[in-house]
């Protein structure tokens, strides 16, 4: 049985009536069957943690002021003009559909832009405004529409997004989704994904439940439009993805509809200082006059990445990649350049960036301050390497869509 209203066992119509009475406090006249049914579908009808997990969502809306936030919260301009994503359409049962252009988003201009709570909440603004819309379609079709089908383009997606606090960012949006927006998703298509994809569906996985894994569809940059179209009719979908529908302008993107991010201008930028940023997730290191700092890191999987980002304070700094050519510690001239050292000013903005690695072996993330005789340079860096998702097949070639996962 589905666990859906009008397709449950016995145990679990009667989990139904326990879990009702058991939370009929936190109670509101639109909380039906299909409303907490869907808290029990979220952990498997286990009475005790969908409990816990129906308490803690009022808790949050309490707390992030979610109830009232289509009337209280002003989105900032950045994040209106900047923030890729939109509604557009439904889909055959008159579900929403969400499209996210997300390889056109420039993160890193968003977060010196604004504060990430600001993001955040806008994400809470988005997903309540498609509750409202899910509210009017339930009305229209004369039947509960609770889901919503959201399509991610990677076109353009580059090493650029694997930038950290982004990829923070957007894991803690995907996390607020599981836990306070359950069983609400029918599918995910993601769309143009580039070759690189397995390393950052591999962050981002640990994140997803099984259920929501399992609605996960992934697809090279052909192919997809036939998937698309067997769930969306074609005056639905955007033209640029298969469909007819343009916007009034006539833009096969529907960018009236879906904002399709861009570069930040550099005015919306605020300072970024190292008060601003969470220093316990930095280590802190003084690097002395004419010396330089070497951080080395064992890549054992093909198609791995190395990530970086970091700070100074008062000074720039130099910095490059190398690969060791021996097993002992070596000079950098005597390395293989990955990326050439350069100074970088890491003390106005955080530098930050990200290389794949295809041939494994020894690799050195250098800071050097060789070129400075009078002056020490203190550092706060993350640096990490991240590896492929190996348990998934991924068949990104244009000539045909990769499996389900």
């Amino acid at each position: 049985m589905s666990g859906k209203v009008g397709d449950l066992s016995a145990l679990q119509a009667t989990a139904l009536q326990t879990f009702k009475e058991n939370v009929k406090d936190l109670l509101k006249p639109s909380h039906d069957d299909y409303y907490l049914l869907r808290w029990l579908r979220a952990r498997n009808f286990d009475l005790k943690k969908s409990e816990e997990m129906l308490r803690n969502h009022a808790s949050w809306r309490k707390k992030t002021g979610a109830d009232t936030v289509l009337e209280s919260f002003v989105i900032p301009e950045v994040v209106s003009k900047y923030l890729t994503g939109g509604h557009c359409g439904y889909d055959k049962q008159g579900n929403p559909i969400w499209i996210d252009p997300f390889g056109r988003i420039d993160i890193k201009g968003i977060l010196r832009s604004v504060k990430k709570s600001d993001v955040i909440k806008t994400q809470v603004h988005r997903l309540e405004r498609l509750q409202v819309e899910q509210i009017q379609q339930t009305e229209n079709f004369g039947h509960k529409v609770e889901e919503v089908i959201v399509i991610y383009d990677l076109e353009y997606l580059g090493m650029k997004h694997l930038w950290k606090p982004g990829v923070d960012m957007f894991c803690e949006i995907i996390d607020m989704f599981e836990w306070h927006y359950p069983e609400t998703l029918k599918l995910v298509f993601v769309i143009n994904a580039p070759r690189f994809f397995p390393i950052a569906y591999n962050i981002v996985k640990p994140f997803l439940s099984e259920a929501t894994a399992n609605k996960v569809r992934i697809y090279g940059t052909s192919n997809f439009s036939s998937a698309l179209l067997q769930y969306i009719d074609a005056d639905q979908l955007p033209k640029a993805y298969g469909g007819t529908r343009t916007d009034p302008p006539g833009d096969p993107r529907c960018s009236a509809l879906v904002c399709q991010g861009g570069d930040v201008p550099k005015d919306f930028y605020s300072k970024v200082s190292i008060n601003s940023l969470d220093m316990d997730k930095y280590t802190a290191v003084t690097i002395g006059r004419g010396s330089s700092l070497q951080v080395d890191l064992i890549v054992t999987e093909p198609d791995s990445a190395i990530r970086w980002q970091f700070i100074t304070e008062g000074y720039d700094l130099g910095f490059g990649v190398y690969k060791r050519t021996k097993d002992s510690r070596q000079k950098a001239h005597a390395m293989e350049e990955v990326i050439p050292s350069q100074r970088v000013n890491s003390h106005i903005f955080p530098e930050d960036g990200s290389v794949i690695i295809q041939d494994p072996g020894t690799y050195v993330v250098r800071f050097d301050n060789t070129y400075s005789w009078t002056r020490s340079k203190k550092i706060y860096y993350i640096i990490e390497m991240l590896e492929p998702d190996t348990e998934d097949e991924f068949e990104l070639a244009n000539e045909s869509p990769t499996k389900d996962c």
